[in-house]
């Protein structure tokens, strides 16, 4: 079986967000990049059809040189080799393009992407692939078991779960729970060291459309002062609730 994984180069969480050029672009200095965790799920669940399945895995992402850091990381957690499109990553539709071509000239068996990046939330990505490779598709998926030609997912939907099969080749957006946190592996000295040794391809991108512009980004608004009131005046919690938060 042949894997691939896509990855998305995102910033850390408890990086501190700042913008530039009066609001329209990230501005990326001091902020710590990481893979996005929906994709480093998929990526240890890749990792246990390699090992249990025998299954090849390749990571690729869309994104300049800067992004290849990490890519090196994928492949110090075991991917066997890695691609960069070299192209900005401009839109969701732009995106979904550089990939499909990627997986139409690598004939993979299995697409694994997360089911949204934690910047942008489009969560749009997985699906437009499957869309222009005309392969089946499974989103919000927390289970992935693969026999034969044969693939079985579970996924969330409102108020409950669902267990589907489907043929392959397979575009599945994972997240927590196709593998448990406590699963997800960092790299060892090892692994780093071969890291260094994998090919990391960089391939030129396909004439691609951009659907969308970034006008401008705004922080949320700061949370306003609190007031306490005392656990035992409930007749001034039901004033302020009333008169002054309108919540009565």
């Amino acid at each position: 079986m042949k894997i691939l994984v896509c990855i998305s180069h995102v910033p850390d969480t408890t990086s501190k967000i700042n913008f530039t050029e009066n609001n329209t672009q990230f501005d990326t200095n001091g902020v710590q990049f990481v893979i996005n965790p929906n994709d480093e799920f998929g990526l240890t669940r890749a990792m246990w059809f390699k090992e249990k399945q025998g299954a090849t895995v390749e990571v690729v992402t869309v994104g300049g040189a800067e992004v290849e850091p990490t890519l090196r990381k994928a492949l110090a957690i075991g991917a066997d080799s890695a691609i960069r499109v070299d192209a900005p990553a401009l839109d969701g539709y732009a995106v979904a393009q550089e990939l499909a071509q990627v997986v139409k000239n690598g004939d993979y068996n299995l697409v694994i992407a997360g089911r949204e990046s934690i910047d942008y939330n489009g969560g749009m990505v997985p699906g437009m692939v499957a869309a222009m490779t005309g392969a089946s598709f499974v989103n919000t998926c927390i289970a992935l078991e693969v026999d034969g030609n044969t693939a079985t997912a579970t996924r969330e939907i409102d108020g409950g779960k669902e267990t589907v099969t489907a043929s392959l080749p397979l575009v599945i957006g994972g997240q927590k729970g196709l593998v448990e946190e406590s699963d997800l592996r960092i790299p060892n000295m090892r692994g780093i060291m071969m890291a260094r040794k994998k090919p990391l391809n960089v391939v030129a991108p396909v004439a691609t459309g951009v659907e969308t512009k970034t006008v401008s980004f705004e922080k949320p608004a700061p949370k306003g002062d609190v007031k306490l009131v005392p656990a035992d005046n409930l007749d001034q919690l039901i004033d302020l609730l009333h008169n002054e938060a309108k919540a009565l």
